[in-house]
């Protein structure tokens, strides 16, 4: 967020736009989520857990849950991995009751895929949402897009991961 008020800068501002976009499109994406898609990415991930949502843990601008952040695990030993300490592994099901609680809220659900790894179903709020204020405030849309076949698409990074593994 710091650098995307570069984005505003006479002279830096398209060179800022133009590099962040780049960014979001080839390193660092949120694709928006239907509920149903975001129960999917449940039912098909291998393990889930819940951990806080970053955006809301940093920007502290309204008293949605924090802790409503789905990880996606294509084996479990992922979570112990990527943040010991900060995950608690949940079933399938708590991952969907979390996810009905944040649509009853109105929350925006998106999966945030870095580099090749889908990671995380966040359920974020208008406010806090990283990439929503990217793009909405700071131009920088290739941050947060709809992709229709995202569903497939998380499938086959599954697929390949099992292959990969054996």
């Amino acid at each position: 967020m710091f650098f995307a008020g570069w984005t505003r800068l006479p002279w830096l501002g398209r060179l800022g736009r133009r590099i962040a976009n780049a960014y979001g499109r080839n390193l660092h994406r949120a694709y928006l989520l239907t509920p149903a898609e975001a129960e999917e990415f449940v039912a098909i991930a291998e393990g889930t857990a819940v951990a806080a949502c970053a955006c809301r843990k940093t920007f502290h601008k309204c008293d949605h849950p924090v802790d409503n952040e789905i990880l996606l695990g294509p084996s479990r030993h992922v979570f112990q991995e990527a943040m010991p300490g900060d995950v608690q592994e949940i079933t399938g099901e708590k991952a969907k009751e979390i996810l009905r609680d944040s649509q009853r809220r109105g929350l925006i659900l998106t999966i945030v895929k870095c580099r090749e790894d889908f990671y995380a179903i966040c359920s974020c709020c208008s406010c806090c949402c990283v990439p929503l204020r990217l793009s909405k405030q700071y131009g920088i849309g290739e941050v947060l897009v709809r992709h229709r076949d995202i569903v497939k698409e998380f499938r086959d990074y599954q697929t390949a991961y099992q292959a990969r593994r054996d």
